[in-house]
């Protein structure tokens, strides 16, 4: 997906610019959505700002509720959201506001020394009764064991100590 950013005039922050089949699909996707922050009575506050801009890191694409009457005044906090948040305004429809602001990639740190965590696994345990059925078993491997062949959960063997002479050389 490509899309521009601008920078606006008055304030300096970015504005994303979306062409019509971008705000488009964005419309779409925000269809199922409920709004996740309602603007009251007091309006436009620092922390209703703060908790807009936590939401747009976290979802990307918002909805905002917004209490007031006034068309006008909706439409002032919808531009004057798109402009602070550096968000791309895609719809204003009613009290609804939809804002939409690429999602950060975190960078995930590999850790080597981590060992393998806990499994699920569904085993068939057969009955020793003639025409019974075979019953479903989940069972829950963690990481220092294994599941033998007959569906049994036993400790892993370990790891052969090395000494302190041939860990030095390798």
């Amino acid at each position: 997906m490509v899309w521009t950013i601008q920078s606006t005039d008055n304030s300096g922050m970015p504005q994303i610019q979306l062409t019509p089949a971008q705000r488009k699909d964005h419309r779409a996707e925000a269809h199922h959505l409920d709004p996740v922050v309602m603007v009251g009575g007091d309006g436009l506050t620092d922390n209703v700002k703060k908790e807009i801009d936590s939401a747009l890191n976290s979802h990307g694409l918002i909805k905002v509720r917004i209490f007031s009457d006034d068309r006008a005044a909706r439409e002032a906090m919808f531009q004057l959201l798109a402009d602070e948040l550096s968000a791309a305004p895609i719809q204003h429809i009613g009290k609804l506001l939809v804002l939409w602001r690429p999602k950060v990639i975190k960078e995930k740190t590999v850790d080597e020394d981590r060992m393998a965590g806990p499994r699920d696994f569904k085993v068939l345990k057969y009955s020793k009764r003639a025409g019974q059925r075979p019953e479903v078993k989940t069972l829950r491997v963690l990481g220092n064991q294994r599941l033998t062949a007959g569906g049994n959960v036993k400790r892993a063997k370990p790891k052969p100590q090395v000494s302190v002479k041939k860990r030095s050389q390798t």
